[in-house]
C-alpha cells in the first residue's frame, strides 16, 4: 500500500484529501504544516507528498526546497488556492513535480497521483520501457531490438527526463538547470543543440517523438 503525506493546514481540506486517497486504496498521513511534515518524513516511509503552499511555521515552497536539498526525490504534488503563473514557476523551481489549484478536481487529482507514483517507480528501477524501446539509466543505453546506442551523459539524461514525464512541457530553463546544473555557464542554446542531436539519432523510431512547444520548451510524446 502506498503511503501519502498530506501537508495541509485547513482541517476540512485535509479531511477531503484524506478521503480521496483512502478511496483509492492509499494510506494517508496528515501534517498541519511544513515542520510537522518534515517530522513525519523523518519517521515514516512516504511514497508521495500532497503539499499546500500557504501553511504556518513553514510554507510549501520552503518544505519542498528543504526536501530537495536533502537529496530526496520524493514525488511532490503542490496544491494551492493561488493561480498566478509566478506561483507555479516558484513551485517548479524549488522542486515540485506537479501543481494543481484548489479546489482540485477529484478525478484529475487521482490521475495525477497515479502518474507521479508511476514515474517514481521508473526512477527507482532506473529503466523506462516504451514498446520495443528500453532506456537503461545505469548504462546510458537506449535499445530497440538489436539496435543499442550508448548516449553521452547529457543527451541521455535529457531524453530520460522527457520520457519519464510524457506529455509534460519543460521550459528550456528547467531542463538547463536540471541536466546541466544551475551553476553551469551553458545557455538555452545548449538545450536546443542536444534536442536536435536526439531528434537526429531517433528520427525514424516510431515509439516516441520530441515536440517543440513554441516560446516555451519541449515535451516528449509516447506513440505506443
Amino acid at each position: 500500500m502506498f503511503r501519502i503525506l498530506i501537508a495541509e493546514d485547513d482541517p476540512s481540506t485535509a479531511r477531503l484529501l484524506c478521503a480521496i486517497v483512502k478511496r483509492e486504496g492509499y494510506e494517508p498521513l496528515i501534517a498541519a504544516d511544513g515542520v510537522q511534515a518534515l517530522e513525519l518524513l523523518d519517521h515514516n516511509q512516504i511514497d508521495l507528498l500532497l503539499c499546500d503552499v500557504m501553511m504556518p511555521r513553514m510554507d510549501g515552497f520552503t518544505l519542498t526546497r528543504t526536501i530537495r536539498e536533502s537529496g530526496s526525490m520524493l514525488p511532490i504534488l503542490m496544491l494551492t488556492a493561488k493561480d498566478m503563473p509566478q506561483d507555479k514557476h516558484t513551485g517548479f523551481i524549488v522542486g515540485t513535480d506537479d501543481y494543481m489549484t484548489k479546489p482540485p478536481d477529484r478525478q484529475e487529482l487521482v490521475l495525477r497521483i497515479k502518474a507521479l507514483l508511476r514515474r517514481a517507480r521508473i526512477v527507482d528501477e532506473h529503466r523506462i520501457t516504451i514498446g520495443d524501446v528500453e532506456l537503461d539509466y545505469d548504462t546510458h543505453t537506449v535499445r530497440r531490438g538489436h539496435d543499442a546506442q550508448v548516449l553521452p551523459p547529457k543527451e541521455f539524461n535529457l531524453l530520460y527526463k522527457l520520457l519519464a514525464y510524457p506529455e509534460r512541457t519543460f521550459t528550456r530553463l528547467e531542463l538547463l538547470d536540471e541536466i546541466w546544473g544551475m551553476d553551469s555557464e551553458s545557455d538555452d542554446k545548449t538545450v536546443n543543440v542536444h534536442i536536435n542531436r536526439l531528434r537526429t539519432r531517433f528520427y525514424d523510431w516510431p515509439e516516441f517523438e520530441i515536440q517543440t512547444i513554441r516560446g516555451i520548451g519541449y515535451r516528449a510524446i509516447k506513440k505506443v
